[in-house]
């Protein structure tokens, strides 16, 4: 009699579910290698796409190069998740579980690094160097609208030098009437503000030639803009229309410049500076030593008048100097590789299918070890004998007759041992021994 204790209910049910998900798991693996080839291969072709877009030389060389690591990748893909998918499910310590996951992870980075970024480049490299295009213009729009911004200021300047010659000129007519020194003429104060004027109306004029310069710069610059925005959302490939791009860079960079030569606040301000300095004192022509008194005591005047002009002057220039230059601007061309990098937070959506396409097979790794975890959960506790199926108990019956009519034919067919009744002799009377009476 056997002493094995019948199964209980509820481990007849974890067989039969054990059994259920294991019929799942063996129609699954029908398909699965396919399917994880399938995503092997497509990973391949867009990486291919991406290395393409990184090679300068469009010759067989390149082409079989960039073949040659797509298929390198392909195959390590579909390898590297195949022992995953056969190895994580099967081992059941912890340690071997945290051992695969670690291999796993480095798998994965490793797999980002090769494939998942060219991936990005192939499925958003052109949208990338687009969006490169228009940060660019957006960076030379500021700096051409901030050198037009300094210029203008310093453009402005020209209303306090018309400002402070006119004050200059009023004095003069002043010292003409008599108004100011006292006596009227032509003398030598009204020649020390004549010159002072003079002097300003000459910075005036040169200022004033200005403006139509930096007008001109300004229209041709937003021009060149209008250009490199065009550039930017024109159909056809990008690398042609980078090449536009770069060369209207160029031009628009050579604008910014001028514009900022074109400020004349330097000038303005060593205009100041020379304005109290140079001062060329005239022969006092009074009539009598009273009246030389008087005219130098009016130079002294004008002289300190003149000071506190060229000094408000000298800080108005100054505080234009004073404002920050516009950002120096420069295009670098960049390839699609390295445009999807760069703007990465931008194309989040095309990251995702190119990291997707390389790391879906994880979560069948991770479905594939739940499941083998539940198998063996529903089998614990139970017998070999009662968790075998139909088929497998037919099977097991078939293989015990196969080794009895084994055993039976060979029995048959072994040599008989030597017959013993054969070999005695037989019994006859002369072998007897009478018996001798007495």
């Amino acid at each position: 009699m056997s002493d094995r204790k019948p199964m209980t209910q509820s481990e007849a049910r974890g067989v039969r579910y054990a059994r259920e998900l294991e019929g799942h798991l063996g129609w699954l693996d029908t398909f699965s290698g396919t399917a994880l080839g399938v995503l092997a291969v497509a990973s391949g072709i867009y990486t291919y796409l991406g290395v393409s877009s990184l090679l300068d030389d469009n010759g067989a060389m390149s082409a079989f190069a960039a073949i040659a690591y797509s298929v390198a990748v392909s195959v390590g893909i579909f390898v590297f998740w195949s022992y995953m998918l056969r190895l994580f499910p099967a081992v059941r310590s912890t340690r071997s579980r945290m051992g695969l996951l670690g291999a796993m992870g480095l798998g994965s980075l490793a797999i980002v690094a090769m494939s998942s970024w060219l991936n990005a480049a192939a499925l958003a490299g052109s949208a990338a160097v687009e969006q490169h295009l228009a940060n660019t213009v957006q960076e030379y729009q500021g700096s051409l609208e901030r050198a037009h911004e300094i210029a203008l200021s310093a453009q402005g300047l020209e209303r306090d030098v018309a400002r402070v010659r006119q004050s200059f000129e009023d004095l003069s007519e002043q010292e003409a009437t008599g108004n100011l020194s006292g006596l009227a003429g032509r003398g030598a104060v009204f020649r020390v503000l004549r010159q002072k004027s003079s002097e300003l109306s000459g910075l005036e004029a040169q200022i004033a030639t200005q403006t139509p310069l930096v007008n001109a710069a300004f229209v041709e610059g937003n021009q060149i803009l209008s250009r490199m925005r065009a550039l930017t959302v024109e159909p056809g490939p990008v690398e042609a229309r980078s090449v536009e791009f770069s060369e209207q860079a160029v031009h628009l960079a050579g604008l910014i410049t001028q514009l900022r030569q074109l400020s004349v606040a330097s000038l303005v301000e060593r205009a100041a500076q020379d304005l109290s300095a140079s001062v060329v004192l005239p022969e006092l022509d009074g009539n009598s030593a009273e009246n030389r008194t008087a005219q130098g005591a009016t130079i002294t005047s004008v002289l300190e008048v003149l000071a506190q002009r060229a000094t408000t002057l000298e800080r108005a220039a100054q505080s234009v100097l004073a404002m920050p230059p516009p950002t120096e601007t420069t295009y670098t061309p960049i390839s699609s590789a390295d445009a999807v990098i760069l703007y990465a937070r931008n194309f989040v959506p095309s990251w995702a299918g190119a990291i997707a396409i390389d790391l879906l097979p994880a979560v069948l790794v991770f479905i594939l070890a739940i499941t083998q975890t539940a198998i063996r959960s529903g089998r614990e506790g139970a017998a070999v004998e009662d968790t075998m199926t139909l088929a497998e108990l037919r099977a097991a019956l078939a293989a015990v007759r196969d080794v009895e009519e084994a055993m039976h034919g060979g029995a048959q067919n072994a040599p008989s041992p030597p017959d013993i009744q054969q070999d005695k002799k037989p019994d006859t009377a002369a072998h007897v021994t009478p018996i001798k009476s007495t």
